[in-house]
Formats: C-alpha cells, structure tokens, sequence
C-alpha cells in the first residue's frame, strides 16, 4: 500500500496552476479563461464508476445554485475527451468536463489530487476566487459522493468575503 500515499492537496491560499485541457475532441478550455468569476473545480476517478456519476449528476441539478455565485463548475478525471462526451450526453450534463488524459493526470497531479498507484484522480474539490486564487479544497474519500454542502458553503463564506472587501 506503500505507492498509495496521498499527496497534500493545494491549500487555500495558494494560486492555482493553469491548465489547458481538452472539454471535446476539437475544443479546449483553460483556467485562464474561467478568470473573473469563482470557479468550481471538481477532480473525479472515472466517469462511468456510480459514485462519480451520481456526483456530478447532483452537480448539474444544483447548477442554478452554483450561478447564483456566478460559479463556473468543471469536473476534470483521467478519462478522454471521447469518454467525457458520451458521458456528458448520457448524463445530459451542462458543464463542462474536462480530460486530463494526456499526459495522464498532469494537472490533478499539480493540484496534489492524482492517485499514483492506480492512475486515477482523487475524489477532490476546490473553489477558486475571481483572481484564481484557491479559497477552499476538500478530499473525499475516493467511494464517498462529497455532495454540493461544502462547495456551497465555500462559495457563500467566498461571497461574503469579496463583500466585506468591498467586491462586489
């Protein structure tokens, strides 16, 4: 069990690391181009494994909740951008997932959320403010759905937050 050590997640206040993927097979979608609004990042194992898709399917239907806080969600696993469309159809997600494919787990691997021994992301979620920064990070244990709570919490107290500072 040794290679199954997990790394440390990005902690809140770090800046998060851009990245380029592919959301389709012809399209890709950066960090840099979410930048001005908070930003949802939820790394997933696979896309087929029921956990994961009962997560992000719980992430479309509170959809409406994450736009109240003008929050683009992203969900990012290992999968190609081949497997994430016909998911996203399947699932009729409206969100964008993205394939850290190749090379396999590069980003999730820079955001401390790659599993080494089994070629896999974490079950991990960060919220990033408007400036890229990351305001919040959780690890769920890989068989348990994390749910929508934390990110809401997150984003309200992140709201709350740009308020007092005089965001708005």
């Amino acid at each position: 069990m040794g290679q199954l050590l997990m790394g440390q997640l990005l902690a809140p206040g770090v800046s998060a690391p851009d990245f380029t993927l592919h959301v389709t097979p012809d399209q890709t979608l950066s960090l840099d181009d979410l930048r001005g609004r908070s930003i949802v990042l939820a790394f997933y194992p696979a896309d087929w494994s029921p956990v994961c898709g009962d997560q992000m399917a719980l992430y479309n239907q509170v959809l409406p909740e994450f736009r109240k806080y003008d929050a683009a969600v992203v969900g990012i696993s290992v999968d190609s951008a081949w497997c994430h469309q016909a998911f996203a159809e399947t699932r009729h997600l409206h969100f964008p997932l993205l394939a850290d494919f190749e090379p396999k787990g590069a980003v999730a691997s820079q955001y401390g959320a790659y599993r080494n021994g089994e070629g896999v992301c974490e079950r991990a979620l960060f919220v990033l403010d408007r400036d890229g920064i990351i305001f919040w990070s959780y690890r769920s244990p890989i068989a348990v759905n994390p749910g929508a709570d934390g990110i809401l919490d997150a984003l309200d107290r992140l709201e709350n937050q740009e308020t007092s500072h005089g965001r708005t």
